[in-house]
């Protein structure tokens, strides 16, 4: 427990744990070198007929059909492997896939997921192309560019009006906000940097950053709860909680109710709802600082969104660290029905192999990166003090995370980063035998944020351009 200004804070996260950025280098070499054999065994074996993968059964990718959200992920991995590493096969398997196997991505109108899936891809190997790790060609970064334009007005299109606003709607349907959609917002961000516009009928230009800057409003009024009483767990204690999904009333645009698919409940945290509202609000105030005055006044000026942006990525961060076990590793949901079996579980490291509830390494993976860029953003500007405390408990996930105790060692996993769970209610994750809950198993979102964190910390650590999904 401290004081941070004039407010108690219970930091369950043992802050006092964390490394020196420098000493996580050799970890995040080991993760690289792991990553090559995870991309080669999968082009070697997985069976690209079966549809995306999407997590591994008995250490093995496979598919599960709800949408194909996770194909640039795989994809993406390989990129940013070059990325860390120049490896030219690497690039190739990622360059050459995307081209052969994106293009339904870039037009899908049924997916709220095009940050996800063509940022990964089209994203990053512009992004190398403008920095000078490959080859400079015009027409290639047309290429790139008409990708990430046509996804932002495509993924723009998939809208719903609320009462003084609108929102993404997720694939359950026009009434369906999800928190995971804040970090799609940046394809329409990139795509209005682009100079697009989605165009509407009539041939009326909709603004694409007007369509995001509503979207995170949304998912900051109605996603994140900041212990205002808005419901009865609405309380300071749980500042900053999350719900999967809002709820809306589609006749009149009103908000209805809290909702989960993937979490235990609406008024419970799933924590990779958490870590998607984290990474998402830090990264949307970084770019805040690359739109003109002039971008902004229309909706209400810079102050505005700088103030609904930092209160979201505070209070989720908050939550975060208060509601974590030592190292930095989540549980899959903060309210799981037999958590109270394990005891004061945030008193110690998460335990992968208990006997009652998962955990979660692919929202730490997510969210650490949210803890750094957070921390950036507030070092900037001045607030020194919460910075470090942010920075603090992104290193105590990433010395975690890049561990062997949550590596996938065997060259016979095809996944990179351990105990990852998908869709608990649902029962879809793969139990160990003799094991009661689901572990010791991977997923392509896991896999490539852990990459991506990777990455980020590694050009911090070398001094390199600082890694953001935009580029200058």
């Amino acid at each position: 427990m401290q004081q941070i200004n004039h407010k108690t804070v219970y930091n369950m996260i043992k802050l006092d744990s964390a490394p020196a950025l420098k000493d996580l280098k050799p970890s995040l070499e080991k993760t690289f070198a792991l990553a090559k054999q995870k991309i080669t065994s999968l082009d070697a074996k997985y069976d690209d007929g079966k549809g995306s993968p999407v997590f591994t059964y008995n250490g093995e990718y496979t598919t599960r059909g709800w949408t194909e959200w996770t194909e640039g992920f795989r994809y993406g991995i390989a990129i940013l492997h070059f990325d860390a590493t120049g490896d030219l096969e690497s690039l190739e398997s990622g360059r050459q896939r995307t081209l052969n196997r994106m293009a339904t991505h870039v037009s899908h109108i049924g997916v709220h997921d095009h940050g996800f899936n063509n940022l990964s891809t089209y994203g990053n190997l512009r992004r190398l192309m403008i920095e000078g790790r490959i080859e400079h060609n015009e027409w290639e970064k047309n290429f790139y560019e008409l990708a990430l334009k046509t996804s932002g007005a495509v993924q723009a299109a998939r809208w719903s009006d609320r009462q003084d606003g609108g929102f993404i709607h997720s694939f359950n349907g026009p009434h369906s906000l999800f928190v995971d959609t804040i970090r799609s917002c940046r394809i329409l961000m990139e795509a209005h940097r682009l100079g697009h516009v989605l165009m509407g009928e009539g041939d009326k230009p909709i603004s694409l950053l007007e369509r995001s800057l509503q979207h995170i409003e949304s998912t900051a009024l109605f996603s994140v709860f900041y212990g205002e009483g808005r419901d009865s767990y609405d309380i300071p204690e749980v500042n900053g909680r999350t719900t999967h999904e809002a709820i809306f009333n589609m006749k009149d645009g009103a908000y209805r109710c809290p909702n989960s698919q993937q979490g235990y409940t609406g008024f419970s945290t799933w924590t990779r709802g958490l870590s998607w509202a984290m990474c998402g609000f830090a990264e949307e105030l970084e770019l805040l600082e690359q739109l003109s005055d002039e971008d902004l006044a229309p909706f209400g000026g810079r102050a505005k969104w700088e103030a609904l942006m930092l209160k979201g990525a505070q209070a989720t961060c908050d939550f975060f660290i208060n509601h974590t076990p030592t190292n930095g590793i989540p549980y899959w949901d903060t309210g799981a029905p037999q958590l109270h079996k394990l005891g004061n579980y945030l008193d110690r490291p998460a335990e992968p192999f208990n006997d009652y509830e998962p955990v979660d390494s692919s929202a730490a993976a997510i969210g650490a990166q949210g803890l750094f860029r957070l921390a950036r953003y507030l070092d900037k500007k001045g607030d020194k003090e919460n910075a470090a405390r942010y920075e603090k408990a992104g290193l105590v996930s990433a010395q975690a995370l890049f561990s062997d105790e949550y590596l996938s060692l065997d060259e016979n996993h095809q996944g990179l980063l351990l105990h990852s769970i998908y869709h608990e209610p649902n029962g879809w994750d793969s139990k160990p035998a003799g094991s009661k809950i689901a572990a010791n198993e991977s997923s392509m979102w896991g896999d490539y944020h852990a990459m991506e964190l990777a990455v980020y910390l590694q050009r911090l650590i070398e001094e390199k351009p600082y890694y953001t999904f935009w580029t200058k």
